[in-house]
């Protein structure tokens, strides 16, 4: 085999460019120099310089482009007595399936020319087109699928782009694109499972007696390679367009239409010509949401799996058969935690708020999302929101209502100036939505004071029986109904009116100012504030007019920076006598 590859290297440097040239025009004027195409198919190879390999490419494409439609299938072969028409033409396709493969490895390769490998892949899809037939070819189009996704390009590579932007934009190429099973998704799917499981067994004991194991790690790829193919088959998915999105007129990359699956798994051309677009979205509604459902169950990167949280509230779930389907993924998603619980919590709200999704303890895992890390997250304008979403029914219990309002007041004290203007705006709404929470705006002291005119419905009046100056509130507890947040007040709220910041502290007491009006306020728009930082505050600050400017006068020039009134019963004057003695021999010094 060695030598034979050494000898077809040989027979390719022999070939000048001019010379493939009369080559490809000798194969296209007669059918004599049949004998040519193997010499040029030669020629397609990663390996080969661009010049040689295009103008290959077009002689063959010029070649057989005509000829496609009168190819006989790859499963059928000669009879004992065949037609040597037939023999002829079995092995054209023989040459073209093999003229198709070395296109796609080409243009799987990042050793090849960037400049041609688009060419090859504008060839590829143009095979795609008319490969079968005439109708769709959906066997080479997988087969394109799967060389890119096991391949070593990047995520951002130049195909992947090119083929979502000028592709994915026909609705036979996306509803290709999104069908699972024995294609190109379903059979990557099932390596990856199985390349993991063995990774695990590795792991786990160093090495395998089982053959069947063994077999499995010598196809076995680094966890890098896998993670860059599930990222790239997530490009992928997420470049489809739901045709619910799509208001123009459809457009068919064939002409056939699309082809669907009959009970044996073949494809079969369907009878309108011009399908309706009622029809088509059913159908590619089906597709996409098994295209999906199969992606969701891969072992995905934990970048990965940040990405698809957001894509799934935004351009997923709503074009989905059947949303409910993704309860499983979601769940698990959320009992991770840390960031990816707060960006599961988006798909989780609109399955329980739109598709009837029947969520367990959703406010005790909502009230544990509290943390001071929150106000850090890069998604924390879309948490804060939801979070306000979720607690504007005004039929949430009063535990709950004040749980939530102690532990928002609590984080503040942590928060950076932007996460407590954000804590202010929801503690405001809660305390306007359940007025019977309202006692921990303001508490009294006298016990007795309390117990008559402060106690809330329900509560015992043994509760507020309390030492003054000690808050009961668990702040560590996670289960808001056993937070004693009953027995507290917002203190913290109060602190914040000599908030370092002036936003803030201004914030607060306008919250104190509204809670003095017994009237129904209208809620504070927490959108406003969700977004703020730092940067935003300060050209808040450097915008605001300023009526009245706090100006300090001293009648004599000051000689000290602190003076005696601010420190009492503090007594500076020796070390003021020998810092002046100090000051007068440094001035003799300096006068002689």
């Amino acid at each position: 085999m060695a030598s034979e590859k050494k000898k077809q290297k040989r027979k390719r440097k022999k070939h000048t460019l001019s010379e493939l040239k009369t080559m490809g025009q000798q194969l296209l004027t007669s059918r004599a120099h049949v004998n040519n195409l193997p010499l040029l198919l030669s020629c397609i190879t990663p390996n080969s310089p661009p010049p040689h390999a295009l103008e290959s490419l077009l002689s063959l494409q010029s070649f057989f482009t005509p000829l496609i439609p009168n190819l006989p299938s790859s499963s059928k072969h000669p009879d004992a007595d065949p037609d040597p028409e037939f023999i002829y033409l079995t092995w054209l396709r023989s040459k073209f399936d093999e003229l198709t493969q070395c296109l796609i490895d080409l243009v799987s390769s990042s050793q090849s020319d960037g400049a041609l490998r688009e060419v090859v892949l504008d060839s590829i899809m143009e095979f795609v087109n008319v490969g079968n037939a005439g109708k769709f070819n959906t066997a080479v189009y997988h087969r394109l699928l799967r060389a890119i996704v096991r391949s070593e390009l990047s995520v951002d590579d130049v195909v992947l782009d090119m083929l979502a932007e000028k592709y994915f934009n026909y609705v036979d190429v996306r509803y290709s694109l999104a069908v699972p099973s024995k294609s190109w998704l379903g059979l990557w799917r099932r390596k990856v499972r199985t390349l993991y499981t063995v990774m695990i067994l590795i792991g786990g004991h160093g090495s395998s007696e089982n053959k069947e194991v063994s077999q499995d790690v010598n196809d076995l790829v680094s966890r890098s390679s896998i993670e860059l193919s599930i990222q790239k088959m997530y490009k992928l998915l997420a470049c489809i367009q739901p045709l619910e999105a799509v208001e123009e007129k459809l457009e068919m990359w064939n002409e056939s239409g699309i082809s669907s699956q009959d009970k044996e798994g073949k494809y079969k051309k369907s009878n309108d010509n011009v399908l309706s677009s009622k029809n088509t979205a059913k159908k590619m509604k089906q597709k996409f949401t098994k295209a999906w459902i199969s992606f969701l169950s891969l072992p995905l990167p934990l970048d990965v799996y940040k990405e698809v949280l957001v894509t799934l509230h935004q351009s997923v779930i709503s074009h989905l058969s059947n949303p409910i389907m993704l309860c499983d993924f979601l769940t698990r998603s959320y009992d991770i935690g840390g960031i990816v619980r707060v960006m599961a919590l988006s798909s989780l709200f609109i399955l329980m708020t739109q598709h009837g999704l029947e969520y367990p303890n959703f406010y005790n895992k909502l009230y544990a999302l509290l943390e001071p890390s929150v106000f850090m997250a890069k998604h924390r304008s879309k948490f804060f929101q939801l979070l306000g979403s979720c607690l504007k029914s005004s039929l949430l219990p009063a535990y709950l209502a004040a749980a939530f309002c102690k532990k928002l007041s609590r984080l503040a004290l942590f928060a950076p100036p932007s996460g407590a203007l954000v804590i202010i705006a929801l503690v405001h709404n809660l305390l306007q939505r359940h007025p019977s929470i309202s006692f921990l705006v303001h508490r009294e002291i006298d016990p007795d004071t309390i117990a008559e005119n402060n106690t809330p419905d329900g509560a015992s009046e043994d509760l507020f029986e309390e030492k003054p100056g000690i808050d009961h509130f668990k702040n560590e507890e996670n289960d808001p109904r056993d937070t004693n947040a009953m027995r507290s007040s917002l203190w913290e709220i109060d602190t914040l009116r000599h908030h370092y910041s002036p936003p803030v502290s201004r914030f607060a007491l306008s919250l104190v100012n509204d809670l003095a009006v017994r009237s129904r306020l209208p809620e504070v728009a927490v959108s406003d504030f969700s977004s703020g930082s730092y940067v935003t505050i300060f050209g808040d600050e450097i915008r605001r007019r300023v009526k009245q400017v706090a100006l300090a006068f001293y009648k004599t020039t000051p000689a000290c920076l602190f003076s005696e009134l601010d420190f009492p019963g503090w007594t500076f004057k020796d070390d003021h006598q020998d810092t002046s003695a100090k000051r007068k021999r440094v001035d003799s010094i300096q006068e002689r």
